[in-house]
């Protein structure tokens, strides 16, 4: 996780006002996820996909070897 992510909430990402995952003393029994949740969590890990191909092509171009060598 990124520093920036806990100020500045990115969409895509959980709301803490959606969040039903907090248990409770009579809960026995798993949640069932409902359509909502399960495309919410299927945006989120493609957001997350997205961002880490974003993240290794700007570490290939800033740590990979240059396209063309000085000639000397």
């Amino acid at each position: 996780m990124i520093l920036n992510e806990l100020y500045d909430k990115q969409p895509g990402y959980q709301d803490e006002n959606e969040d039903q995952s907090k248990a409770r003393i009579g809960d026995l029994r798993k949640t069932k996820l409902t359509l909502k949740q399960l495309n919410k969590l299927r945006i989120m890990n493609d957001v997350r996909t997205y961002e880490q191909t974003v993240k290794a092509k700007r570490v290939q171009r800033q740590y990979g070897a240059p396209a063309e060598a000085p000639q000397l």
